[in-house]
């Protein structure tokens, strides 16, 4: 039997997401690389800067390869990320409309502002009062010992302004973080996956929500049934739309202040991370 070798179209699928060699095969068929791809091509690639066309097929197998890789290792945002843009077309379109239905989620679409550590006045934000909302979100990227820059360009949505609202989520996941007041350990992460769930609807929150649950223990999941979920749940459908704060501007107003503005309660317990034993101390 010869050997597939790949074209150069699927070693750029290969080199953007590793460990995932069984799925090219199945990407790189002569029948995908035809001419009636190849104008499609020559359009998708003037999208935005590093976007990988693909067709249904190749998203259908992306998502299956990147779901598996997820449920292994949730820590892989590599592959949570190809997950959101090869599933999420539907609910990206919903969350579009919300976003330019608001004054403010107009204002972000139109401006298109990214938080990164570049974009970030980290010593102004350290100066500002505890509990400003600034203040509180360096504290969970300190914390949590996270950064912003961490999150993945998107590459896989054909449709420059998706990309730029999957990508917004992206960057705003660790700012549902600070208003909600979950650490980055499992039962904090699976709360905010619930929370977003029923707020975003995108099938990977929804996934998540889902499958979460099942990597914690018995304490922690009677935790999250009794308390963090219900209040999750309750929170995302009653919230404003999270991706229509333009959060850039809010660094100095007050955490409690702005979660009233968004109709969101305080969360029903705290949550201390502890990265050395990867666990949590649930305090009422």
């Amino acid at each position: 039997m010869s050997r597939l070798t790949l074209c150069s179209r699927c070693l750029r699928f290969q080199r953007d997401i590793p460990h995932n060699g069984a799925i090219w095969k199945a990407l790189c068929v002569r029948q995908q690389h035809g001419s009636s791809d190849s104008v499609d091509t020559n359009n998708y690639d003037k999208l935005y800067p590093g976007h990988i066309p693909t067709n249904p097929i190749q998203k259908a197998l992306l998502a299956v390869g990147s779901g598996v890789a997820a449920l292994q290792n949730p820590y892989r945002h590599d592959m949570v990320a190809v997950l959101g843009e090869t599933t999420g077309h539907l609910a990206l379109v919903n969350l579009r409309d919300r976003m330019r239905s608001d004054p403010e989620g107009y204002t972000i679409l139109t401006e298109r502002p990214r938080i990164r550590l570049s974009t970030l006045d980290l010593s102004k934000m350290a100066s500002m009062p505890d509990g400003s909302f600034g203040r509180e979100y360096l504290r969970f990227l300190e914390d949590n010992h996270v950064t912003p820059d961490s999150r993945a360009d998107v590459k896989f949505v054909d449709n420059e302004e998706l990309a730029y609202v999957i990508q917004r989520y992206r960057e705003v996941h660790d700012l549902l973080h600070t208003l909600l007041g979950m650490p980055t350990n499992m039962l904090g992460e699976v709360a905010v996956k619930w929370f977003e769930a029923a707020q975003l609807g995108l099938p990977m929150c929804i996934l998540g929500a889902l499958l979460g649950p099942l990597r914690l223990n018995t304490s922690r999941l009677q935790t999250l049934v009794t308390s963090l979920g219900p209040w999750a749940l309750q929170n995302g459908r009653h919230a404003r739309c999270v991706l229509s704060i333009f959060y850039e501007r809010r660094w100095e107003q007050n955490l409690e202040d702005l979660r009233q503005e968004l109709n969101i309660d305080p969360p029903p317990l705290s949550l201390t991370n502890h990265r050395k034993t990867n666990e949590s101390e649930i305090t009422s």
